[in-house]
């Protein structure tokens, strides 16, 4: 059995930065629209502009969270599609994987 404790802190600090980041768009997204019609036009598509990367920062959310999950009831570094281990190269690489170089291929 490895030992994660490393990437289980790396994706724990991933996790508060992403929710950081998250809040602060969820802030400037709550923000009151201005008076002016060309101001209000680019205050829209701003909010579309951050909306999208709140949708990507959320997405990543899940999956930080469901690896660490996965490092807590000890299947973290097992492809979910063939069962082998996970490179720890990989893992380093890219700690939310769920495949191994293969699969995800």
């Amino acid at each position: 059995m490895n030992d994660y404790s490393a990437l289980q802190q790396q994706l724990q600090q991933r996790l508060a930065d992403l929710l950081e980041r998250a809040e602060v768009i969820e802030d400037d997204l709550r923000h009151p629209l201005d008076a002016d019609f060309s101001e209000q036009a680019v205050d829209l598509a701003d909010d579309e502009a951050l909306e999208g990367v709140d949708d990507v920062l959320r997405a990543e959310i899940v999956q930080v969270r469901d690896a660490l999950l996965r490092v807590e009831n000890g299947t973290y570094g097992t492809c979910a599609s063939c069962g082998k281990p996970i490179a720890e190269a990989r893992l380093q690489a890219r700690p939310i994987a769920t495949r191994c170089i293969e699969c995800a291929a």
